[in-house]
Parts: C-alpha cells; structure tokens; sequence
C-alpha cells in the first residue's frame, strides 16, 4: 500500500513491465497500466532517488498550453487539460482524489516581426481546427486588452485563455504515484546498472539492479527524464537526448499589475506570468550546451544582465522589484526535432521509449502515459494516434519539428 515504506529489494524476481525512472512519466506509465481494464500484469518501477529531489519532475514550472505548432501536440494538450479539470473522475471518483483546476490566463506569443508572426498566424489555424481558442492580435488588441505591456515593436501577438496557463502538477504525480502502488504498483528505490538482451539482439530479457539482483522483463520502459541516454546506452542504442539547464526567477513588484499577467513570450525567449501573489520569469542561457545531470548551479548574471532588463523593458512597472527565490532545473531535451520519442526499439523491440519531451513533459504526460500503456497491453495506440513520435523517425532521419519550443 502507499503508505508503506519503499524498499530496495523487488519482492519477485521476474515482472512483465520494467519501469526505469518513476518520477512524471514512469509514475504515468505505472497508473495507466494500473487503470487499464485488459491488463493484468506485473509492474515493477526503479527509482533511485525517491526524494526526486533533482528530477525534472520536482523542478517543472506546470505549465498548460495549446498553442503548438503540431496538431497532435494540440490533441495531447486537451486531454491534459481535461484529465486535470476532471481529475476525481479518472481516478473513478475516489473521494480523496482533489478537485484540480488550470490557471487559465492564457500563453502570449510576441511576434517582433512579420515573418514570425506569420508562424503564429499559421499555426493559429492548426489550433483552430482543434477546437483550440487561440487568437491572432494586433499590437493595438495587446495593449488594450493588457495596457500594462510596452508594445512599440510588437507586430502582432497570439493568446488563449482556455485551458492555457498552469496546474498543481506535483498533486497530479502525487496521486498517479499513490493510487499504482495501492492497485498492486510495485516501486523499489534502486538503480539498474544493465540491461540484457537475448542472443538474437530483439528482445530484452533482464535488467541487473545496483544491489546485484538480476529481473526478468517481458517489457522496459526508459522513463529516465534527462538520463534516458544512459538508460538507452545499457541497452546499446544512441538516444538524442541530453540534460539542458533551464532558469526559472520567482519576483515580487512594487507596483503589482492590476490583472493576471499571461505566460508571455518576449521575443527574445524571456518568458513570464502570474504566479500567485508574485510572478515568474524564466529563460534558457545564451549559450545552450548539455550539462552535468548533476549541475544545478545558478547564474545570478543571467537574472541581473538578462531577465530582469527584458521583463522591465516589455512591461515597465516591473522596473521595481525583488527577486524572492530561483531555482534551476534540467529539460531532457531532443536533440533530434525537440518532440517526445515514444513507442518501441526498432530492434529491440520490448524497449520502449517514453523520453526527450524537450519542457512539454508535464503537461503531455497524461496523453503520453495513457498511449504507452496501450502500445504495451494492445501493441497499439488506442486513444491518440502517437506514431508520429516514434523512435523510427531517428535512424530514418525524419524529424518531426515542432516550432513552439519555449
């Protein structure tokens, strides 16, 4: 029960589904299998830091959006939405199952120019044919509707205030965490340090566990965030995914707006919004490279010589304020084309792959999770059509870009 302690050592020796990494998306994975009606089996997940102290999970911003570039990111994005707002429901109306709600203020894209602003037109209407509520505005729209906003070179403007914005996401880990392990979820605080295949190379067989104790599998899931490359390496396959440091500033106005600030993208890749009482800015650096999966150093230059100047210089009464807390956190980022890698090894083909969400993670893991369990349980995706995503389009050279990376 999830009340008990987690231990070290699985209690068997053989399950059908291995998990490799249970934070967001081993813990999804792990819930649906759990919640699907035609499954039956025997899940094990591997976690080596039960704090998650420095997984990608702990370290999220929640963000919610469906202003993408794709139409099947778009698809993803609503049935996060939904799962959130109906969570009690999916969860079969447990009563201790929390009502959540999305802060639906909306995303604001900032063109500065004609050329992205045509992006934004264009993939306008890729959300429109979703059903999205996406709005193409004009610099003279933005400044009426959020007069707070220096708009002297702003071309036009893209914004949705449904189901757009941020969610409690650690309370929905919590739950798919808590309810597996009640539904017979078997979680281990262990590390694998090998994976073994049979002698044809098509299968894997076993993985081997820190502590020595070698685990058949009928199935593995790398659900290892930024490390999902070692998790691959074991199993000899190269994945294109690597560690990269993300900023995110928690700040305090002396003069607050007088209404929510969207989750507005500057044109120059500084992003902010409300965030309760105070408000949130982030960014990547100027210089991008993959890190240490242990460097969550700041750089205090980047807030005082970056941030702070951008948000100010876009929104003028942020010129007084004060910096109340920063963090780091690490995108497991796709090299490749920026989107997820999903599905099956083209090999291996019990090596499943649930990785490289390049800062979509959380608000993709409730899609994501539900189309690995029923690739797992039917050998296809039921729901949602996630092909798109597999790992085939890697040796093929096929990428399939999304735009709106943030």
């Amino acid at each position: 029960m999830a009340s008990q302690k987690i231990g070290t050592t699985p209690s068997e020796s053989s399950y059908d589904v291995v998990i490799v990494g249970g934070a967001m998306y081993g813990s999804s994975v792990a819930w649906f299998l759990s919640d699907n009606p035609d499954f039956n089996g025997s899940v094990l997940v591997v976690e080596k830091d039960p704090s998650y102290e420095f997984t990608s999970t702990a370290r999220t911003n929640s963000c919610m959006r469906q202003q993408f570039s794709q139409e099947i990111n778009v698809r993803i994005s609503q049935f996060a939405a939904d799962f959130v707002k109906n969570m009690p429901k999916y969860f079969g109306d447990d009563p201790r199952v929390p009502d959540l709600s999305i802060q639906s203020y909306g995303y604001m894209y900032l063109a500065n120019n004609e050329a992205f602003a045509d992006v934004l037109r264009d993939c306008q209407k890729i959300q429109a044919a979703c059903g999205a509520g996406t709005k193409i505005l004009s610099a003279e729209q933005i400044k009426n509707d959020y007069p707070f906003y220096k708009t002297d070179d702003i071309v036009a403007g893209s914004h949705n205030l449904i189901d757009e914005g941020y969610f409690d996401g650690n309370t929905l880990f919590d739950w798919w965490k808590r309810s597996a392990r009640e539904r017979g979820v078997e979680y281990v605080t262990n590390e694998v340090v090998a994976i073994n295949s049979n002698e044809q190379g098509n299968k894997v067989t076993s993985v081997v566990l820190s502590s020595g104790e070698k685990i058949d599998c009928g199935t593995i899931v790398n659900a290892s965030g930024p490390r999902a490359v070692l998790t691959a390496k074991m199993a000899g396959i190269d994945l294109p995914v690597e560690p990269r440091k993300r900023y995110t500033f928690i700040f305090d106005a002396e003069q607050p707006l007088d209404r929510d600030l969207p989750l507005t993208i500057d044109p120059t890749g500084v992003h902010m919004r409300t965030d309760g009482t105070y408000y949130l800015a982030g960014c990547p650096p100027d210089v991008d490279p993959a890190v240490d999966y242990m460097d969550f150093d700041q750089d205090p230059n980047i807030w005082e010589e970056k941030v702070w100047p951008i948000i100010a210089n876009r929104i003028p009464q942020f010129e007084a304020i004060k910096l109340m807390n920063s963090w780091a956190g690490h995108y497991a980022f796709n090299t490749f084309d920026q989107n997820a890698i999903l599905g099956p090894h083209t090999e291996l083909t019990n090596f499943i792959f649930v990785n490289g969400f390049s800062g979509h993670g959380f608000q993709q893991s409730p899609a994501m999770g539900r189309g690995t369990a029923e690739l797992i349980v039917y050998g296809e995706y039921r729901s949602l059509d996630l092909s798109p995503f597999n790992y085939q389009r890697i040796p093929e050279n096929q990428p399939f870009v999304e735009k709106a990376v943030i």
